[in-house]
């Protein structure tokens, strides 16, 4: 039983450096070996068990049992001192087959237990890696201290075009059609790489690689790579801007940067805007419907130091005369009948810091317009059913089509409110007095038109619906010319080459300007030229009484409300 050349010191020494408690007997039954962990567990020393029956020193020990069954019996459950033990119990024999004893090994379940629960934790997390690793969309090699590769997942074998059988514990250059491998150089350096370009795989798939090396207790142990489509980054980039684009041209009614034209009537009113967007003096915005007052209101908001401030734009002419004075002033709880109970704030108070654009001016009444004059020079309002001012700090923008002298002849507005909104005038010009902006303009509306509302095929338009588009006088400026594309892509068709002058539907306008307008039959329904004869009546009424909605409803022998309700369905509002 003792090995030669060892001593028995050294050969108990040898046995209690084992986790196991050994036991061991003669034929007679009496103890022979017994180890620390043995003395450990049934809580007697080696020199109290070596020499003494077995059964004195251990209950239950069964080893005189096993001799005499002449049978061994492995991986028992048992119990010794108070601890659930592994026991198995072996007969030792001489070379002759004579039994000369017996040994017992006990194992602690809880250490069995723990190294089990061990084995199946890392066993679990190799697993839930090498399913994380499966399940990413990122394509992943991973590389061993050899170079050798280890691992790969779906996402490698679709973009690479190499499978498993191809790659795996393979040198991690079998892959490369052209560059060096990322996981040799982590390897050789320690360091991770990012950017690196490669092309990988029969195909040569250009591909951007990160890696990183695999430190496992201080070690290194291998690389990992993670590897993607430089296509496919390159698309994704394309589509981003292109989005940056959108949303920046969605939100772009607040930058001087998309008032489209290069022409020196608008050059002169971006120049002056950008001047007064500088300073909080008043601005008022002269010019026709549809020229793009509103946009330059938007800008100089926006460029000014307020533009973070909120931005309220009130349409004098889209609320009730008898309504304005409340929405623009607010009212105390309980001042008129239907009045809410908590009382309400004015356009005013809700633009405090920033800035309110009253649009279409000219239509407040005579009556409300001393009051706005003083809320301007004061600074303050004067809620309704209140004796007690409150200071606002508000940049007023202001814009009407109307001809504002005129209306002061007429006492329809007031002289003193003029020279107070006039202090900063900026006339936004007609579109057929920059006719060198409409190529630009006309391809600018065409892509903006095509997205956001009809999400059609972006169909070039034709040399000669560019030359078309310049001799017409456009009477509706560029809400018209917006409309009038619009109408030709729904009218283009899929075979068409380009859009024509035809799809535009453009129909002369009677009155002043008619004189440059093409006059002949370009197609279209009756329905469509009679709504467009409405539209152009209405417009031509609104420039004779000089932007008056009263003056221009009683001409045509129409009721104000009905000639309201027409300029908002044909787009004049």
């Amino acid at each position: 039983m003792i090995a030669p050349r060892m001593s028995l010191e050294e050969f108990s020494s040898v046995l209690d450096a084992l986790s196991e408690a050994l036991v061991a007997i003669d034929k007679e039954g009496i103890i022979v070996l017994f180890n620390r962990r043995a003395a450990e567990l049934s809580q007697r020393s080696a020199a109290e068990a070596i020499g003494k029956p077995v059964g004195e020193v251990m209950q239950n020990c069964r080893l005189p049992e096993v001799m005499r069954g002449n049978a061994d019996e492995p991986h028992r459950r048992e119990e010794v001192g108070g601890t659930a033990v592994i026991a198995s119990r072996m007969i030792v024999r001489d070379p002759g087959g004579k039994v000369r004893g017996a040994v017992t090994i006990f194992q602690d379940m809880s250490e069995v237990q723990a190294l089990a629960n061990e084995i199946r934790n890392l066993k679990e997390t190799r697993e839930l890696t090498e399913a994380i690793i499966r399940c990413s969309q990122d394509a992943i090699s991973v590389a061993n201290e050899r170079g050798e590769t280890v691992l790969i997942n779906p996402a490698y074998s679709q973009l690479v075009g190499l499978s498993e059988e191809h790659v795996l514990h393979k040198s991690v250059t079998v892959d490369i059609a052209e560059g060096e491998s990322v996981h040799l150089r982590v390897q050789r350096t320690g360091e991770p790489i990012r950017g690196a370009r490669l092309r990988l795989g029969p195909g040569g798939r250009e591909v951007v690689v990160n890696a990183a090396p695999l430190i496992v207790n201080g070690e290194p142990r291998g690389s990992v790579a993670v590897i993607q489509d430089l296509s496919e980054i390159c698309r994704v980039s394309t589509e981003l801007a292109e989005a940056r684009q959108i949303i920046r041209r969605l939100e772009s009614k607040h930058t001087f940067d998309d008032i489209v034209g290069d022409s020196r009537a608008i050059r002169k009113a971006k120049e002056l805007a950008m001047r007064a967007a500088k300073t909080p003096v008043t601005v008022l915005l002269r010019g026709e419907s549809g020229t793009g007052k509103e946009l330059f209101a938007h800008a100089i908001h926006h460029a000014s130091d307020r533009g973070d401030k909120p931005f309220i734009r009130v349409n004098c002419a889209a609320i009730p005369k008898e309504l304005l004075e409340s929405e623009l002033f607010g009212y105390e709880p309980g001042a008129f009948t239907g009045a809410r109970k908590e009382g309400k704030k004015g356009y005013f108070e809700e633009a405090d810091g920033g800035t309110l654009f009253l649009d279409e001016v000219a239509d407040a009444p005579v009556e409300l317009q001393a009051k706005l004059l003083r809320s301007l020079q004061e600074r303050e309002v004067l809620r309704i059913g209140s004796s007690r001012p409150r200071r606002v700090d508000v940049r007023l923008i202001a814009a009407t089509n109307a001809d504002l002298e005129q209306m002061m002849e007429r006492n329809e507005f007031r002289q003193d409110l003029y020279y107070r909104l006039n202090v900063m005038p900026i006339v936004v010009p007609a579109l057929r007095e920059r006719k060198e902006d409409i190529p630009l303009l006309a391809n600018y509306l065409l892509a903006r038109v095509s997205q956001d509302y009809y999400q059609r095929t972006l169909k070039e338009l034709a040399p000669e619906t560019i030359e078309y588009m310049k001799k017409y006088a456009w009477p509706g400026n560029i809400r018209e010319l917006e409309n009038a594309i619009g109408r030709g892509l729904i009218n283009v068709q899929p075979d068409d080459a380009a859009i024509e002058p035809a799809h535009i539907q453009v129909t002369p306008t009677p009155g002043p300007a008619s004189h440059d307008l093409p006059s002949p039959y370009l197609g279209g329904t009756y329905a469509d030229l009679r709504n467009a004869w409405e539209r152009n009546l209405l417009r031509s009424a609104l420039e004779v009484h000089g932007g008056s909605r009263n003056e221009a409803a009683k001409s045509l022998g129409i009721s104000i409300r009905n000639f309201y309700y027409k300029l908002k369905e044909h787009g004049l509002a």
